[in-house]
């Protein structure tokens, strides 16, 4: 990587080390932003960090989209909290339900500060524009889903981090020059290992803006202010916690953040001697033997790649949920090494305001590139026939049972008029000859106990 002068529109990474996401090609400065001549596509840069998504508009208009839905819910959480301190009895209650609506407003106003970059930017581009390569985000991926890992990472105490800094220092080579960490999240991993290595250049990538903006602010030493809400509060008074997240000393120059998908890195191939993946191979819908053939081409020769995390993969396929041995396997088939592995049990996102809190047995693998890996197809989520919209679209199996479904709930959401009993609507479905009575008010009493559950706990994205 050479090194260049500082350039704001990359947030000071050497720009030579950045790829097009779409076509891997090289990217230039345009504007305020970073141009691809080859795709003929600019990327923008968002509160000083690059936003390299393959779809840009298409990642900021879905990103958008789940912020916004964040802080509608927030401030709807805020409202029933005073609904109900308005009605409790015990003043202890109204109390502890007053502190909470008034922290859930707060926490809309919070996201809204650290999330400014993405409010007023304007998407005018096509559907179809947006589908075009097949990518989409992570479906259950909010924009706070992470919350608790931004506390860990910058208010909780350093026992977590230091232990986390320690196992993945030992694991890397003495002095790497260029260090990606893919799904940095906060950030404070990046940041611990940079103040560890000063010289050299630490990129931190994250789908997540809210992350990436929060770690950012921090390393930068501007403080960011966001409330915690424990998942098990030990008091009162912990069921909502005004937090300022500070970071004394800023990171020294070198510290660099992205915002892109790690499953089409905006990096050259080689780009980097070293490259950590923190609680992240497991977790990311992508079979092992591609993600490590896509971390096989962003190493130089020799280059070291570190795992680190539990190592529980949940795929759909019951071949891809690999076991440690069958990891080790499958990462020396990619071009590596075979890698150097430790198990260590660590504390993991203990709150010192809550009861909940567990104990993970972490995995710290080590791999060194010894040989390209094959290369593989681009990364695409979508077929294209949601892609695009003059084709067929398929009557799968799984379609055809939804539709069977549907009608169903359908009808019975149909007979839902306030005057009729389960018993009347079972015999309705029982005339219609979808099913016998029996049957009819079983599945009515049950379809009508999950709606009226989730009409009382609140959808989540």
């Amino acid at each position: 990587m050479t090194d260049v002068s500082i350039e704001p529109r990359t947030g000071g990474l050497p720009l030579d080390s950045l790829a097009c996401p779409r076509c891997d090609g090289a990217l230039d400065t345009a504007g305020t932003g970073l141009h691809c001549n080859g795709c003929n596509i600019t990327f923008p840069v968002l509160g000083g960090v690059p936003w390299l998504f393959s779809e840009p508009n298409a990642a900021l208009a879905e990103w958008r989209s789940r912020y916004q839905y964040t802080i509608e819910r927030s401030n709807q959480d805020a409202v029933r909290a005073r609904n109900e301190a308005s009605a409790a009895t015990r003043g202890s209650t109204r109390n502890r339900l007053t502190r909470l609506a008034d922290a859930r407003a707060a926490f809309a106003a919070e996201l809204s500060s650290i999330l400014e970059p993405l409010a007023g930017q304007p998407s005018d581009t096509a559907v179809e524009t947006h589908l075009a390569l097949k990518t989409r985000l992570p479906p259950g991926q909010g924009i706070d889903t992470y919350h608790a890992n931004i506390h860990r990472d910058w208010c909780w105490g350093d026992e977590e981090n230091q232990t986390s800094l320690d196992l993945v220092r030992a694991a890397l080579p003495e002095s790497p020059q260029n260090l990606l960490l893919l799904g940095a999240g906060a950030g404070r991993l990046a940041f611990d290992l940079h103040r560890t290595n000063p010289n050299q250049h630490t990129v931190a990538l994250d789908i997540n803006p809210l992350l990436v903006f929060i770690g950012a602010n921090l390393a930068a030493g501007h403080p960011v202010a966001l409330h915690e809400f424990p998942l098990a509060p030990k008091t009162a008074t912990d069921v909502a916690l005004p937090r300022v997240l500070e970071n004394a000393t800023p990171a020294a120059p070198g510290l660099h953040w992205v915002l892109g998908d790690a499953m089409r890195p905006p990096f050259q191939a080689g780009a980097f001697d070293a490259l950590v993946t923190p609680w992240f191979v497991d977790i990311v819908d992508q079979d092992l033997a591609t993600t490590a053939a896509r971390i096989n081409r962003l190493l130089e020769p020799q280059g070291c790649w570190v795992i680190f995390g539990s190592l529980a993969f949940g795929s759909p396929e019951y071949a891809q949920r690999y076991s440690l041995e069958e990891s080790l396997e499958v990462i020396a088939d990619a071009g590596f090494e075979r890698p150097d592995v430790t198990e260590t049990t660590i504390p993991y996102l203990c709150s010192p305001a809550s009861r909940h809190g567990r104990r993970e047995q972490v995995v710290t693998i080590s791999a060194m590139k010894s040989r390209e890996a094959e290369p593989i197809e681009r990364h695409t989520t979508l077929p294209d026939w949601l892609v695009r919209s003059n084709l067929a679209v398929p009557l799968l199996s799984s379609f055809e049972t939804q539709a069977i479904s549907t009608r169903i709930y359908a009808f019975i959401m149909s007979m839902i008029d306030g005057k009729r009993s389960i018993a009347e609507m079972a015999k309705q479905m029982e005339e219609q000859q979808l099913m016998p009575k029996a049957e009819a008010d079983a599945a009515i009493r049950n379809f009508l106990i999950k709606m009226y559950d989730e009409s009382r706990s609140g959808m989540r994205y």
